[in-house]
């Protein structure tokens, strides 16, 4: 049997029937599910456009498919998995010669959405910013480090009392600007208010 703990873990698309990206999802994420396969299919995906549709003179927002009959699948290869996912009803096959996969590449992955990128992301250690999003929503910190590649930074949050630090991901933070406190005055130059004994 194949060490799947050495293997990586990859982006590959499956091409779909019309209209059955959704049951395709929803049938591999049982598969998974049913078969105990989390730590080798880490994600599903129907990448999906916000557009603004004008229907009977009204303008609405509406979710459609970037790229209709296509489900996207972070995996770690092998050839059982292969059999099972083609398998799947709805699933006519893996896009790549001769239905074998090919894993996607980086900017395949940023253009496709599945991954979000801060393309634009200016942090830099010693900027305090505010989570914004995920499970530390509402937290404040200073960043120690950043990494652009895995666009995660470690900061460094007061949490229960202690400074820890924790990673957060770009996406989930943004830049606040530090106002620094008005000088208090110095009690000793201000002048007392005359006591009611005086």
């Amino acid at each position: 049997m194949e060490n799947v703990a050495t293997e990586k873990l990859e982006w590959y698309i499956l091409h779909t029937y019309s209209e059955y990206e959704a049951m395709v999802k929803d049938s591999l994420e049982r598969l998974v599910e049913n078969n105990n396969l989390k730590d080798q299919v880490t994600d599903i995906k129907i990448p999906m456009e916000e557009v603004m549709e004008e229907r009977n003179g009204k303008k609405k927002i509406v979710s459609r498919k970037l790229v209709p009959c296509y489900v996207f699948i972070k995996m770690i290869y092998s050839n059982q998995l292969w059999y099972m996912i083609t398998q799947t009803r709805g699933v006519t096959g893996f896009v790549g010669p001769q239905g074998r996969p090919i894993p996607m590449k980086a900017d395949e992955i940023r253009r496709m959405r599945l991954e979000e990128f801060v393309s634009d992301a200016d942090f830099k250690p010693g900027d305090t910013v505010s989570i914004d999003a995920g499970p530390l929503e509402g937290f404040t910190g200073k960043i120690v480090e950043t990494n652009d590649a895995t666009q995660k930074a470690r900061v460094n949050i007061e949490m229960f009392g202690r400074s820890t630090d924790v990673e957060v991901e770009y996406m989930q933070m943004k830049k606040v600007d530090v106002v620094l406190p008005a000088e208090e005055p110095d009690p000793a130059e201000t002048p007392s208010e005359p006591s009611a004994n005086e």
